[in-house]
């Protein structure tokens, strides 16, 4: 089982960023998927989930309106598009897959806001 993140990077306050996660060696489209970040310090947040393509999203209240998740079962492909990016948002952003008692982690890829 495989989950790799990629897409992060430094950008300015403002700015735009494309998160992808690509899941392999497990069934991905029976899987709830997740993005977590952590901060420095911090305790790992839940950002953004959703269970099935075009079904219904969560967020939390801090990126509501600026994030948006998204995923494509045919590619096994997990997205967040963040826009508006504060630096608040800097992070270690996560993809977890969750199906009943299963669940896994990807190993993270860093998002720095800062000018």
């Amino acid at each position: 089982v495989q989950l790799v993140e990629s897409g992060g990077g430094l950008v300015q306050p403002g700015g735009s960023l494309k998160l992808s996660c690509e899941g392999s060696g497990f069934t991905f489209s029976r899987f709830e998927m997740r993005w977590y970040r952590q901060a420095p310090g911090k305790e790992r947040e839940l950002v953004a989930g959703m269970l099935l393509p075009g079904g219904r999203r969560n967020y939390a209240n801090s990126v509501k309106g600026r994030f948006t998740i998204s995923r494509d079962n045919a590619k096994n492909m997990l997205y967040l598009e963040m826009n508006s990016l504060k630096p608040e948002d800097t992070a270690v952003y996560y993809c977890r897959a969750i199906y009943g008692s299963l669940a896994y982690w990807g190993q993270g890829t860093q998002v720095t806001v800062s000018s």
